[in-house]
């Protein structure tokens, strides 16, 4: 049982950082584009990431702060707000 409980263990330790890894990380040149793009829209972007498989932007609008979704072409395709 103790041969087990180490192996279950190791695994454990070796999946978890995996799964949270999960997301790929967008490169500088992404970014700089959607923020480029954004600003030339009225947005004042405050930070761009992934999630989901879509590029993730916090952005501000007329006065707004806007969670924007947007796909590989750069085009918005979901947004949320407040």
């Amino acid at each position: 049982m103790t041969k087990l409980g180490l192996l279950t263990a190791a695994f454990l330790a070796l999946a978890v950082p995996a799964l949270a890894e999960t997301e790929a990380a967008l490169d500088a040149a992404t970014e700089a584009r959607v923020k480029t793009e954004l600003t030339a829209q009225g947005y004042e972007v405050r930070s761009v990431g992934m999630e989901d498989g879509m590029i993730e932007v916090y952005a501000v609008k007329d006065g707004k702060m806007l969670e924007l979704y947007l796909d590989a072409d750069l085009k918005i395709v979901r947004t949320g707000g407040e």
